[in-house]
């Protein structure tokens, strides 16, 4: 039997021990300074559709592969970004068909952290599955972690399993746990700039390509609004295609704005 000296040293004890993890809590939330510049790729949970999206529907995401953040912290993959649905728009008169939305949370732990963030590029679920598919076939005793694949935007190719990313003979990046890492970059005639307000660190890519910049997989749809001017943060889709739909597991590179 605990006598009363050691039960009430272990209630201090544990006082102690919860009081220390609420603050280191607060301490890490504090700490998580998401930089202008910083990429987040993420992955729709909701899909974005004419027929379906209305004004104020709730978006959710989740991002695909750790962020680094230049304090040294980072994001864990999983955290929820979170939007809303801002406007659609049916084509009349033989115009396009519109939807206007925005993220502007991200959810860590019970707290949510306000953002505004562009969009530099989109991608539909065809096209993220072909991007996790073996360049030269699979030969079943490969594990995927030792895939050789080709990212989305580009011929920038993946060495897994210990390679470099890689553009023909230059080296960009590297693979890492759930995606890669590599400075963004611009490509020619393209409206996506490379590194902005000195962030110039690798970036959490995912799937994409360090120049990837527009749409991909959707014929038609493109990105009329970005939300890099004003009004900032908020992003519109068109298409010529009366039946707009972004199905869910659809993937995206936001870039994070000054707020």
């Amino acid at each position: 039997m605990q006598s009363k000296t050691s039960t009430k040293l272990l209630g201090l004890l544990l006082t102690t021990v919860g009081a220390f993890s609420a603050s280191g809590a607060t301490t890490l939330l504090q700490q998580t300074d998401v930089t202008p510049g910083t990429i987040l790729p993420i992955s729709l949970n909701d899909s974005l559709s004419l027929r379906k999206s209305k004004p104020g529907d709730v978006i959710s995401s989740r991002i695909m592969q750790d962020v680094p953040l230049q304090n040294g912290s980072s994001i864990p993959r999983g955290t929820r970004v979170m939007g809303r649905v801002l406007n659609v728009t049916p084509a009349t008169n033989g115009g396009t068909t519109q939807i206007s939305f925005q993220f502007d949370s991200m959810q860590l732990g019970h707290s949510a952290i306000p953002l505004t963030t562009n969009l530099r590029a989109l991608a539909s679920p065809s096209e993220i599955d072909d991007a996790q598919l073996p360049l030269y076939g699979g030969d079943g005793g490969t594990p995927s972690t030792a895939y050789t694949t080709v990212q989305i935007g580009d011929d920038e190719v993946v060495y897994r399993g210990g390679g470099p990313v890689a553009r023909g003979d230059i080296v960009v990046g590297k693979p890492v746990y759930g995606g890669v890492l590599v400075a963004v970059s611009s490509a020619p005639d393209a409206p996506c700039r490379g590194a902005i307000e000195g962030n110039n660190q690798p970036q959490a890519l995912w799937l994409f390509s360090s120049d990837a910049c527009g749409v991909y997989g959707y014929a038609g749809l493109s990105i009329r609004h970005a939300g890099r001017t004003n009004p900032r943060g908020q992003i519109v889709l068109s298409t010529t295609d009366r039946q707009l739909n972004v199905r869910g597991s659809s993937g995206m590179l936001l870039r994070v704005d000054r707020q």
